[in-house]
């Protein structure tokens, strides 16, 4: 099997992060007069990680792949973070990476006992693709009602660019927009063959201009923590830390959680959420343990 379309998004990905740098951000002197190319041109980079200027033009045309040392010397050279360094070597990999049949996730029975004791702390386990599945009630409350969402639908990038009270929900809804779309770009790297990941990308590819805007710039970013402001209809301003946990039976299973320091006015509003979702008897609400086939 041909390895050029996984060639060719390495390409993508190298051409995308050498025109965000500048000659001076590398260390290079401004050459007099206006710059062709936005960023950094080819011979820039190659020279910045000691290979030719062909050898890159390949790369990033798609035309032969890269060893680990290369991929290295083009990491510092183009100073790639942490997860974009990772996301580099997910897209080399993928020529020697053979499709797998993923069987469907369930949610780890440690994972939801935490979830079920957690009655004063909104928390999700996302899947491999971000899909929800499982939440607790308040996450339900906070968030939107998952039991209301059909189950192939149920995919917390999807929802976040479908449902149009996700943008009054979020204060800065773009920047929760972007930091999804580059942690499903992750997700993609690692999984390149699944279907159900290329099918959510080219729906809202298609449906959102946003989206599409965002995918193209390639950038990524890992599930890890952060802050998040909501604009609550029932609980009003709340400012969120949210964090998360692997199942270490499962690494694919992340609990995500959103706190507030006790005390603190977002700590009083998680505490009158907790109370109208009790008296909407959300808890009762069906939960799932599993994304859709």
């Amino acid at each position: 099997m041909s390895p050029t379309p996984h060639l060719n998004e390495l390409g993508e990905f190298l051409k995308a992060r050498r025109a965000e740098l500048t000659p001076r951000a590398v260390g290079l002197p401004d050459s007099p007069g206006p710059r062709r190319v936005a960023g950094l041109r080819r011979e820039e980079v190659a020279r910045a990680a000691a290979i030719s200027t062909d050898y890159y033009t390949r790369l990033e045309q798609g035309r032969m792949p890269a060893s680990a040392p290369v991929l290295e010397a083009l990491a510092q050279a183009l100073h790639l973070d942490a997860d974009q360094r990772r996301y580099l070597f997910g897209l080399a990999g993928k020529e020697t990476a053979k499709p797998r049949r993923r069987a469907l996730q369930k949610v780890q029975p440690q994972l939801r006992r935490v979830l079920d004791d957690l009655t004063t702390t909104p928390a999700v386990v996302m899947g491999h693709r971000m899909d929800v599945i499982a939440w607790n009630p308040l996450a339900a409350a906070l968030i939107t009602d998952f039991s209301a969402v059909p189950e192939k639908h149920r995919n917390y990038v999807r929802i976040l660019f479908t449902d149009p009270a996700m943008r009054t929900l979020y204060a800065d809804w773009k920047a929760v927009g972007r930091t999804s779309v580059a942690q499903l770009r992750m997700a993609a790297a690692k999984y390149p063959d699944d279907p159900r990941l290329a099918a959510l990308v080219g729906e809202l590819s298609v449906r959102d201009p946003d989206f599409r805007r965002w995918w193209a710039a390639h950038h990524v970013a890992a599930l890890s923590v952060g802050t998040k402001v909501l604009h609550h209809p029932v609980a009003g301003e709340l400012s969120l830390d949210w964090d998360t946990l692997s199942a270490s039976t499962d690494p694919d299973q992340q609990l995500v959680v959103w706190t507030a320091e006790v005390g603190s006015p977002t700590h009083d509003g998680l505490r009158i959420l907790a109370s109208w979702a009790a008296g909407r008897h959300l808890s009762d609400a069906p939960s799932s343990d599993a994304p859709p086939e």
